[in-house]
């Protein structure tokens, strides 16, 4: 769930209970205390599947859209309270623009695979289709080591594509050993270090890489 880890991290730092509390306000805590009580992302998935309404309340909604739209939508759109983002993602362009009296707080990303497999799995969760606006590039993908694996990887149009193994010519190809490549991810192992004891390397301008990167914001 976002904001998860830095809400723990914001715990553990804390000196005293005044301390915490200086550090989120009460409403935040019983927000993450309401979503854990009934497992990780009750507030986002369960609303998600039945949107835009439950089978118990939906009734409203047909009969009178305009309505449910003027008192029950309008309020929480229009409800001052804390919206978390990644700093660089499409969801801090839509509140900027859509929700200026909201406050934005900034969570680092939630993408921390354990496994090339697992990396290669979510990626699309984790893409934000509006950071690659213009950008149009194949990046082939060669990984080492512990799990070995090869992928073409193309963005264009703003959409997102896998596949397994090499396919066609790359504008950037990206040799790296698999534990160093999900360390880098994690923020444990510094890119340069990386570089310079050639566990990962690079075929192609940094540049696309850098425009990679921002596709996937943390």
């Amino acid at each position: 769930m976002g904001g998860f880890t830095d809400w723990i991290e914001q715990v553990a730092d804390s000196g005293s209970r005044n301390d915490y509390r200086s550090r989120v306000t009460d409403s935040e805590s019983a927000s993450m205390w309401a979503s854990l009580s009934f497992g990780a992302n009750y507030k986002a998935a369960y609303c998600l599947a039945v949107c835009p309404a439950g089978e118990d309340v939906i009734a409203p909604w047909l009969e009178n859209k305009k309505e449910f739209m003027d008192e029950t939508v309008r309020p929480l759109q229009n409800k001052v309270e804390t919206i978390y983002v990644i700093p660089g993602s499409d969801a801090e362009e839509h509140v900027e623009q859509r929700f200026p009296h909201k406050t934005i707080r900034y969570v680092r990303g939630s993408l921390h695979p354990s496994s090339i497999d697992y990396l290669l799995k979510f990626m699309p969760l984790m893409f934000q289709s509006g950071q690659a606006q213009g950008l149009t590039a194949t990046y082939h993908f060669s990984f080492t080591g512990s799990e070995q694996r090869q992928a073409t990887i193309r963005i264009a149009d703003q959409k997102l594509t896998i596949e397994e193994g090499h396919h066609g010519p790359a504008n950037l190809k990206v040799v790296a050993d698999s534990r160093t490549w999900l360390s880098f991810l994690a923020r444990e192992t510094n890119l340069v270090w990386a570089l310079l004891t050639l566990r990962i390397r690079l075929s192609g301008s940094p540049f696309w890489l850098v425009k990679f990167s921002k596709c996937f914001p943390s």
